[in-house]
């Protein structure tokens, strides 16, 4: 039975990571620039061009299809020359993996940077994503997701929550952005937090107010709460390298002259 399920499974992730015929996301960033922008325990967000990209985008209304941990050169170099495998994700066919940021050259990216972050904090994350290398995706985590993420059924968002298995159970499953949210909150890094606003009274501010942060379930999260999250800073490659707009070099010079007509 579980053999069954198995294949089926892998025909399922084939099917899915199949491109959109026809469909090429626009790289913004310069590869160098990116290599440049990025450091250790930046999220980089991927708009990717395959079926499950697809759903994943139109579900959560959303450029970002999936999610990359960068881990800068903290893996070993195979010593043959090739690029350094930087980034760890959860691959719909390879499980989680390491990959070399060329892997991503021609897509549209976006750098999510985790702001406060402590050294210490940043070494535990890089390792622990280390060690899941090797580990299977979760299926059954992103059929979760998306039933979750549906917004079609007549059932208040607050209750779909209870309707989940929240993915397989198993510590050896994930997709993409679940690892990475699991691995922030591993260290007390907050993505979403659901936050609770109790009275506080002290004396001079008798309507003072504390707010109390709740943990999402990490399988509940999404590629995009990386971007919307207030505790991470979206970085754009060439605006931290310096932009100068009046250094651009234009094939037609600009028309600078400004008419302004009369109002009809």
């Amino acid at each position: 039975m579980n053999r069954t399920l198995g294949a089926a499974g892998r025909l399922l992730a084939r099917y899915l990571t199949r491109p959109i015929y026809g469909y090429e996301p626009i790289a913004t960033s310069d590869p160098e620039q990116l290599r440049r922008t990025l450091r250790p325990c930046d999220v980089l967000l991927v708009e990717g061009n395959t079926r499950v990209s697809t759903a994943i985008k139109y579900l959560t209304q959303s450029t970002w299809s999936h999610a990359a941990l960068y881990i800068g050169d903290a893996l070993a170099r195979d010593g043959d020359g090739s690029e350094p495998r930087a980034l760890i994700e959860a691959d719909l066919l390879e499980g989680v993996w390491a990959v070399p940021l060329s892997h991503y050259d021609h897509f549209h990216t976006r750098i999510c940077r985790p702001i406060g972050l402590t050294e210490k904090d940043a070494r535990r994350i890089i390792e622990a994503a280390i060690a899941r290398i090797g580990q299977t995706y979760d299926l059954k985590n992103l059929v979760d997701l998306v039933r979750y993420l549906l917004p079609t059924p007549p059932v208040p968002v607050r209750w779909r929550r209870r309707m989940l298995a929240l993915g397989s159970g198993e510590p050896t499953r994930a997709i993409c952005s679940t690892l990475i949210a699991q691995l922030f909150q591993s260290v007390g890094y907050p993505i979403l937090p659901r936050v609770e606003t109790r009275p506080a009274p002290r004396p001079g501010c008798e309507h003072c107010v504390q707010e109390i942060l709740h943990i999402r379930h990490h399988s509940l999260f999404a590629p995009r709460d990386f971007d919307i999250s207030p505790y991470f800073e979206v970085v754009k490659p060439a605006l931290a390298a310096g932009f100068n707009y009046k250094g651009l070099v234009w094939e037609k010079q600009p028309d600078t002259s400004l008419s302004v007509g009369r109002p009809a």
